[in-house]
């Protein structure tokens, strides 16, 4: 059976997962090749129109309810005397690797994660954890351990709705998930990272595997590089609900003088318990910080986003109206006046980053919200919630040095409250160096995608047109 030149992409389905898988197809495509993005059916709208209408790029749709029997469908259907010439798969899908092996298909595995993240939880999952090379400071501190196996028990992990097939749901993970001891099958593994951000990490982990390694990002979108330098239109990732539009939060952040806005936002997935929004909430308060503070439905509440596996039983229609209502800082808003922005909903993060007005980034560290701010020189402050949060949290405090963690002051409750936020807002505000070092790991990025990551991308090809 001869070999196409079709690349199969197969994401994950949290926007921290279905947005650079997509940016990943435009890069892999651009080398005389076509990318098939496969997504559940119910995730159409979460792709921008532009992915939708890309000239080398196709998106199949397969219905959800039984995603591994619908990619097999459409591999018997569409490639009878040819296979396409690899399939990228997100190591949170890795359990669809036998459809694929059984296809003769050759399986990259992809990490939305940065490589410092994927290197210490490798080296944590072994008997007697080796860190030859690797920076020192990053390992989860005993804090940071029990701050996340309580969030992990508070979270409850609602079980996922989404059928992949027999054999084929999500892998079960111990302390932590051990997701490189499950890519042996794989040919390769590719990493939403640079050489100038984490070269160590990189040279760790393909020591550690004996295969390539390749760091192809960050996978962030056309506009974010034909905008460096200027604020960022954010019209490339679909909108949702929300009560500003892009242009109101602009004229917003223009109000304001440059660097003295906070920004403050958890991502889609994750975020505080109910009770630490009420101590945030009274943190940006207190503060004297202008702020932008972005709430998403459902906030407070454990378990992930109703909407990310597709379909609801009769007891969560019940529910829905409470759930998508979530926390919502009642008096706020009169309390701070024009000092304060709560966006409900979506926000144009992009935009926000890259407007001067922005001089901090309070955030739960997910990779793509911290590799979003280092490209826009914004310092962070870490609030991880979850495993591989904490070693980006921790990368950025002690290994590049562009930012802080919040300080949780009551070890006995290892809950954050008022005081370590306000604390954590003003050292990340404050500290000149830390802006200085923002900036100046900005301009790795200002003359676009990484030229090692571009050429990465073409190393991946050639390797594996040998196989």
């Amino acid at each position: 059976m001869g070999a196409a030149t079709d690349i199969l992409v197969v994401p994950f389905f949290g926007q921290g997962h279905l947005f650079p898988c997509a940016e990943l197809c435009k890069r892999l495509s651009s080398h005389n090749h076509k990318s098939i993005f496969i997504i559940p059916s119910h995730l159409s709208s979460s792709i921008s129109s532009d992915l939708h209408h890309h000239p080398s790029v196709e998106v199949i749709q397969i219905d959800h309810h039984d995603l591994g029997h619908g990619i097999q469908s459409f591999l018997s259907g569409r490639y009878q005397n040819v296979r396409p010439a690899f399939v990228v798969v997100d190591v949170l899908m890795i359990r669809l690797k036998p459809i694929f092996i059984k296809a003769n298909i050759p399986i990259v595995s992809f990490f939305t994660s940065g490589a410092c993240a994927t290197a210490m939880e490798y080296a944590a999952s072994k008997p007697q954890p080796a860190l030859p090379g690797l920076p020192h400071g990053i390992a989860m501190t005993d804090l940071d351990i029990k701050r996340r196996d309580r969030r992990r028990k508070d979270r409850g992990e609602r079980p996922g709705r989404l059928n992949l097939g027999p054999n084929l749901g999500p892998p079960k993970s111990g302390p932590l998930a051990r997701w490189m001891d499950q890519t042996e099958d794989s040919a390769a593994l590719i990493i939403n990272t640079c050489d100038d951000l984490e070269a160590p990490f990189l040279k760790f982990l393909t020591s550690q595997v004996e295969k390539p390694v390749f760091g192809v990002g960050p996978l962030l979108p056309d506009s974010f590089w034909k905008s460096i330098g200027s604020v960022v239109r954010d019209s490339s990732r679909p909108g949702r609900d929300t009560n500003y539009t892009e242009e109101e939060v602009i004229q917003w952040l223009d109000s304001k003088p440059r660097g003295s806005v906070i920004y403050v936002s958890f991502g889609s997935e994750v975020g505080p318990s109910v009770e630490e929004y009420d101590e945030l909430a009274e943190a940006l308060a207190e503060t004297e910080k202008s702020f932008i503070w972005v709430i998403q439905p459902g906030a407070g509440k454990p378990g992930p986003p109703a909407n990310m596996f597709g379909g609801k039983d009769s007891s969560e229609e019940e529910d829905e109206e409470e759930e998508e209502a979530g926390y919502l800082p009642h008096g706020l808003e009169e309390r701070v006046g024009n000092r304060g922005l709560i966006i409900k909903g979506w926000a144009p993060q992009l935009s926000i980053l890259s407007h001067p007005s922005t001089g901090g980034f309070l955030s739960h560290c997910g990779w793509n919200s911290t590799v979003e701010a280092i490209c826009c020189g914004v310092p962070i402050l870490g609030w991880p919630i979850r495993g591989d949060q904490f070693y980006d949290a921790n990368m950025v405090a002690e290994y590049l040095k562009v930012g802080h963690k919040v300080e949780v002051s009551d070890e006995k409750s290892i809950m954050v409250k008022k005081n370590d936020v306000m604390g954590g807002i003003k050292a990340v505000m404050d500290d000149g160096g830390v802006g200085d070092r923002a900036m100046g790991l900005r301009g790795i990025f200002e003359a676009g995608y990484p030229s090692t990551s571009a050429a990465s991308c073409k190393a991946l090809i050639q390797f594996l047109s040998t196989k």
